[in-house]
């Protein structure tokens, strides 16, 4: 779960130095117009659905996490058990923001910041993580592996 704590850590830093120096709403190139900075807050789920019901998702996320944790402890091997941990911190870096961030517990904003083209969604480091545990955990089981491993 190390790598949990490494993606919640990264997560909430890199979320604290953006509100820190960035003004929402305005964008900032990082490469170009390839990847922005765009300090929003984010009240919603992932693509901005569910707009307004922060506090279900709060619910949604604390149950992910517990599922997350109940789940390691059946992991088999370090690739799965990585994956768990990558999740977790996803999971727990978006659930921090709803339960500290204004408007306060348990409706707090998400704060997200990266913004690539083609009218993708604006995201954060936690939002990464989850996205690419995804993937992988679909990719590994559409090869015919077990899930845990």
């Amino acid at each position: 779960m190390l790598s949990g704590l490494a993606v919640l850590v990264l997560d909430q830093v890199t979320k604290d130095l953006v509100i820190a120096n960035f003004v929402p709403d305005r964008s900032y190139n990082l490469f170009g117009s390839l990847i922005r900075f765009y300090l929003t807050y984010n009240n919603s789920a992932a693509f901005s659905l569910g707009f307004g019901i922060t506090w279900i998702f709060t619910i949604i996320s604390a149950a992910a996490a517990v599922t997350i944790v109940w789940f390691s402890s059946r992991v088999r091997n370090h690739g799965w058990a990585l994956l768990a941990g990558v999740a977790l911190g996803g999971v727990t870096g978006n659930l921090a923001d709803r339960l500290t961030r204004p408007p306060g517990f348990p409706s707090g904003q998400v704060v997200d910041f990266i913004q690539i083209p083609f009218n993708f969604p604006i995201f954060n480091l936690a939002d990464s993580a989850i996205c690419i545990v995804a993937t992988l955990v679909v990719i590994s089981l559409a090869r015919g592996g077990k899930l845990g491993g």
